[in-house]
């Protein structure tokens, strides 16, 4: 039976999703007592949240100070980028040998049905959600659970980011920016089993917006600091 979740459990994801959409500004020192007032906890299952996602890499630790809101930087999130490509490749290697026809007869199907959701009108949220499913897939497919956690961490941190990502190029490419024909070239590298087209193609479709990394932090700045029109 699964063990239900705590309630540190619950304010450790309250917070992460906090940190994940920079509630807190980046840099920021977060004010503990204030928090657990916001979230109407107390101070002990909240430190252990707070102390659980510094270790993940959403906020920092600075002896005598207290936790910040991690750094919002061009080098980090190509560095966070550059890990994903290394980590997806692997994955879709391992799960183009191991994975079983069913079950990537199964993620075709899901990659082909994901075409609706590539519109105009469809928000931005929905569509990362759906790019990250998709990617999740494949990780889960590679057999590996360490090569999926360390994954799951990685969109967590650069959540944000692929959001205003998507909406720069939604800005700059219209339609052509909905677009899901590489993940169905992924599915049929790993269909004919070749591994090593199959993980060219994830790092490639990882790695084409990396050049936008600094207008995309730029970006980001701009929507975490200016008050938008409501």
């Amino acid at each position: 039976m699964r063990k239900p979740p705590s309630r540190s459990d619950g304010i450790y994801r309250e917070v992460k999703e906090m940190a994940a959409r920079f509630d807190f500004k980046p840099d920021e020192r977060i004010n503990e007592s204030e928090l657990s007032v916001r979230l109407n906890v107390s101070r002990t299952p909240l430190r252990e949240a707070l102390n659980r996602l510094a270790s993940e890499g959403f906020l920092t630790y600075q002896s005598g100070q207290g936790f910040f809101c991690r750094s919002l930087n061009p080098l980090e999130i190509r560095n966070l980028y550059e890990a994903r490509a290394a980590i997806e490749s692997e994955a879709v290697r391992l799960a183009t040998q191991r994975a079983s026809d069913t079950a990537l007869a199964e993620l075709e199907h899901f990659a082909r049905s994901a075409r609706a959701t590539y519109r105009a009108g469809t928000s931005p949220v929905e569509l990362v959600r759906q790019d990250q499913d998709f990617h999740l897939r494949l990780a889960q497919l590679s057999g590996n659970a360490e090569l999926l956690k360390l994954l799951e961490n990685i969109n967590a941190r650069i959540h944000y980011i692929r959001l205003i990502d998507l909406q720069a190029m939604s800005e700059e490419q219209g339609g052509k920016a909905l677009d899901n024909r590489t993940h169905e070239r992924i599915v049929t590298a790993m269909l004919a089993r070749d591994s090593d087209e199959a993980s060219r193609q994830v790092r490639v479709h990882i790695e084409e917006r990396l050049d936008e990394v600094t207008n995309n932090v730029k970006r980001a700045f701009s929507l975490i600091y200016v008050p938008q029109a409501r």
